[in-house]
């Protein structure tokens, strides 16, 4: 057997005994969304956003980016309905107010100044009508930038508690903290058993989400 072949075969096997662990984000994301809201602004949408998985299901996305090659790469692979190159920290005065049902913030608001970071919030609570969601590590992570995108880098952290206060619900996500590092890549060797790992921590993390990796953090406006 090839290794091609192999490792397609592992990850067949992979989604027959994880599931939806696999993919607990999107999963996550879906039922915060579908059946609730059904047009979506994504905020720093980027080249991969899981907001395309439910481009079908909602009557209208909008995807917005400052770094133009993440918006074509998005536009290509018909991720959202519309697309719009501006500075994500404007949106609510191009947009205006409660024009959007959810607004979302996925892998974002970690690569602002904190200063920033609370302006975006405030922002996406006067464009959203229904829900705010973000997602970001738990706590700092350190990211260098990548990909020849200095957006990438990582300048703050979000802590659960101070999201809390601000009247978000938590979700812990993608399993025990210390098994993953940037892009939230697995750190450990061998690496195929603790993603394994990680997957079967999801179900203590997400409801206990002081330990997850990351946290997806959902607020009914």
């Amino acid at each position: 057997m090839n290794q091609s072949r192999e490792h397609t075969l592992k990850e067949k096997i992979d989604s027959f005994i994880f599931g939806k662990l696999i993919d607990q984000p999107r999963w996550e994301l879906e039922k915060a969304l579908i059946g609730h809201v059904n047009s979506v602004l994504d905020l720093g949408c980027g080249s991969h956003s899981d907001i395309g998985y439910f481009k079908k299901q909602l009557e209208r996305t909008v995807g917005v980016d400052l770094f133009l090659p993440s918006i074509n790469i998005s536009r290509e692979n018909q991720l959202h309905h519309e697309y719009y190159k501006i500075d994500i920290l404007s949106a609510a005065e191009y947009f205006g107010e409660n024009s959007f049902d959810c607004v979302v913030a996925l892998d974002v608001i970690e690569h602002l100044e904190k200063t920033d970071g609370l302006h975006l919030l405030d922002q996406m609570e006067t464009i959203a009508r229904k829900k705010v969601i973000i997602f970001t590590p738990n706590g700092f992570l350190e990211q260098k930038p990548f990909d020849g995108n200095e957006w990438q880098r990582h300048v703050s952290g979000w802590e659960i508690d101070e999201m809390r206060q601000m009247g978000f619900d938590i979700i812990g996500i993608n399993g025990w903290k210390p098994l993953r590092g940037p892009r939230a890549r697995i750190t450990i060797r061998p690496k195929s058993f603790w993603k394994r790992m990680s997957y079967l921590s999801e179900l203590y993390v997400t409801k206990n989400p002081q330990f997850a990796f990351q946290i997806l953090c959902v607020k009914n406006l």
